[in-house]
Order: structure tokens, then C-alpha cells, then sequence
């Protein structure tokens, strides 16, 4: 179950491709969906 700012599994297969391109250089990514989920937070709660 996605908490309240989180996009869940469902949603985030059908964007992956989207958002998770193939990376040339710098440091190796982490988690995507992750980072996806902190800007959804920040764009929706309003943090400054």
C-alpha cells in the first residue's frame, strides 16, 4: 500500500521507462521510484 504522497508499484511500471533512462556517467543511481516519490512530495505538500 503507497502512502500518501508515494505513487505505487502499479502506477510506477507503466512510467519506468520514462523516468529511469540509461545512465552514461557519474555515480550509479539508486532508487528511482524513490527520488520520483520525494519530487511528487515536495510538489504536493508545498515544501519550500
Amino acid at each position: 500500500m503507497a502512502k500518501r504522497y508515494e505513487l505505487p508499484d502499479t502506477a510506477w511500471k507503466p512510467i519506468v521507462n520514462l523516468v529511469s533512462l540509461k545512465q552514461k556517467m557519474g555515480r550509479p543511481r539508486r532508487d528511482d521510484q524513490l527520488m520520483f516519490n520525494s519530487i511528487l512530495w515536495g510538489l504536493v505538500s508545498g515544501a519550500a
